[in-house]
């Protein structure tokens, strides 16, 4: 490609006498005149001071953007936002969590169509700017390199912020006192990274290397590493090298590469969020995705790794096998991976994974195909007469494949978190938290409070739980979520009375209230949508334009003359 050809959009900024005003706003910023006719590349940074998870990012985009420069590029580093899951957890402040990966989107998107960017590096740490992150850059179609801002150090006795909510319901259960508490809260969280298992954050990292977006174990590098300073310094340079080959996300984000982003969240055990976040940023990328293809998909792949927060290991330990790379490598000989796929590189998946060794002989933390975790996937879709448009269930195996009960109805997450900590949720319990969806939170909460208490309380294996907002990746057990319709729109969940017999066969993929039709028609009939709280703001705004989590729970606009 030509240099003006490069500068497809930053030319249109910045070339040209009418454009003087804002050359010399650029060279306040630190522009020189050599730096008008390199391509612009927006180096969009989530760092925050808010979490730990994004508190290093600054650094690392400084890191990227030194690596564009020194590849002919002009990189110019520009903020979102991130809030933390973490710390908002179990709280109202939730509700902002999942509303945040697309003011995060619509932000990155914003900025880059203003400036003319033509090229972009995003960063991102926390749960919800990963896909916000990518959501851009399939919407924007510049080319583009994803960077995870790495994983956390484990905190002392191998613990990480999952001990933490999981001591909570151990204290509440008296199996640890007040002091080992505080011991575990201080500790447990050592500096800079993402959560330490399998978590989203750790899961959408994966997923996104496996999508092609990002380099070669940029999923698999601690916060606080040489390996991550690295990892940036080279995605600088090859946003450059993608420039020059006008290699854009569109020819990365296909339907085979999604493909090979669900299977290989499957093989780690991964988040049930990748199958939200994946089906959304299937949307901006203009590929057909839907609940359907995880159980297609699944049934052909096990579960290999035992990772938490099912599983005993941290990323931490495996990245010091040698991270992802060597199971992607492990499930492309076995057929199960797209080779042919593009990827940020400007190679292919299998050109990428050719020189890639196995792991270590004698590491436990993948096993083999011949004796793996589960032998198809974790994550479940179900349907059935409590959840006809579907629902996501993590079945790690070791829950069983069955759960039958009655309910207990909780119309938010606090009240059935009370009811967990005091002592009123019973074996054989099935418990139900609605109004928690896209539109009734609104905001789809996740539920670590609720589910890390029943664990913590020793009840992990005897207690179900079924919402239709969304899990933690820290979350496990018999776990159901994103019950699609949802309780506020009228769903079958909405319907629901304390009593009433369920039963979750992840056998079969049937997820069913005890109830004939006629009786859930006359409760619908009487059904009566109960008064929000969210009235004005981006959580009503929200409300207005999101979909069902069964598309992703992406916000669509209506058409402005109808």
């Amino acid at each position: 490609m030509t240099e003006k050809e490069l500068r497809r959009y930053s030319r249109v900024v910045v070339d040209g006498v009418e454009h003087a005003p804002g050359r010399a706003m650029l060279r306040a910023v630190g522009f020189r005149e050599e730096d008008f006719v390199r391509p612009q590349v927006g180096i969009a940074s989530t760092w925050s001071m808010v979490t730990p998870c994004n508190m290093h990012i600054d650094a690392l985009a400084r890191q990227a953007a030194a690596g564009t420069d020194s590849a002919g590029g002009k990189a110019v580093i520009f903020n979102t936002i991130t809030v933390s899951d973490g710390i908002s957890m179990g709280t109202p402040g939730m509700r902002y969590s999942l509303v945040s990966r697309e003011v995060i989107a619509d932000s990155i998107e914003a900025v880059a169509g203003a400036q003319g960017f033509d090229g972009l590096v995003t960063i991102g740490g926390c749960d919800k700017n990963m896909p916000g992150c990518v959501m851009a850059m399939a919407r924007l179609n510049r080319p583009s390199v994803f960077v995870y801002g790495g994983t956390i150090r484990p905190g002392a006795k191998r613990r990480d912020i999952v001990s933490v909510f999981e001591a909570v319901g151990a204290l509440a259960g008296g199996r640890i006192s007040q002091a080992e508490l505080d011991e575990v809260e201080k500790t447990a969280i050592p500096g800079p990274g993402s959560c330490g298992g399998m978590y989203t954050a750790n899961t959408m990292a994966s997923a996104i290397e496996a999508l092609g977006m990002s380099l070669a174990n940029s999923s698999a590098l601690e916060a606080e590493s040489q390996g991550k300073i690295d990892d940036c310094q080279r995605a600088g340079r090859a946003v450059v090298n993608l420039l020059r080959n006008n290699i854009r996300p569109s020819d990365i984000l296909t339907p085979d590469a999604f493909e090979n982003a669900i299977t290989v969240v499957i093989a780690l055990g991964g988040s049930t969020n990748a199958v939200l976040h994946l089906i959304a940023i299937a949307y901006e990328a203009g590929v057909k995705l839907g609940l359907e293809d995880f159980n297609r998909i699944g049934r052909n792949v096990p579960v290999l790794a035992d990772l938490k927060p099912s599983g005993r290991y941290l990323m931490s330990e495996l990245i010091a096998i040698g991270g992802i790379q060597p199971l992607m490598k492990r499930l492309l000989d076995r057929g199960l991976l797209h080779g042919d796929c593009m990827t940020v590189t400007g190679k292919t998946v299998a050109e990428n994974l050719a020189s890639v060794t196995d792991y270590p002989q004698g590491q436990e933390i993948i096993r083999d195909f011949d004796e793996p975790i589960k032998a198809d996937s974790h994550l479940v879709v179900l349907h059935g007469n409590l959840a006809p448009d579907g629902a996501v269930a993590k079945i790690s195996g070791k829950e069983g494949q069955l759960f039958k009960g009655p309910a207990r109805i909780f119309h938010a997450e606090e009240d059935a978190l009370r009811a967990i900590l005091q002592g009123r949720i019973r074996a054989g319990d099935v418990i139900v938290i609605r109004y928690e969806g896209p539109k009734g939170g609104p905001g789809m909460r996740e539920m670590l409070s609720p589910t890390a208490a029943i664990v913590g309380k020793g009840l992990g294996k005897d207690v179900a739980l079924i919402t239709d907002g969304r899990f933690s990746g820290g979350s496990h057990g018999f776990v159901v979520g994103h019950v699609s319709p949802e309780a506020a729109v009228g769903g079958p969940i909405a319907l629901l009375e304390d009593g009433d017999e369920i039963t979750i066969d992840a056998g079969s993929r049937q997820i069913n209230v005890r109830l004939s039709p006629d009786e859930l028609a006359t409760r619908r009939r009487a059904w009566v949508r109960p008064p929000s709280s969210v009235t004005r703001g981006l959580l009503a705004k929200y409300r207005s334009e999101v979909t069902s989590a069964s598309l992703g729970a992406v916000t669509v606009a209506r058409d402005w003359d109808t």
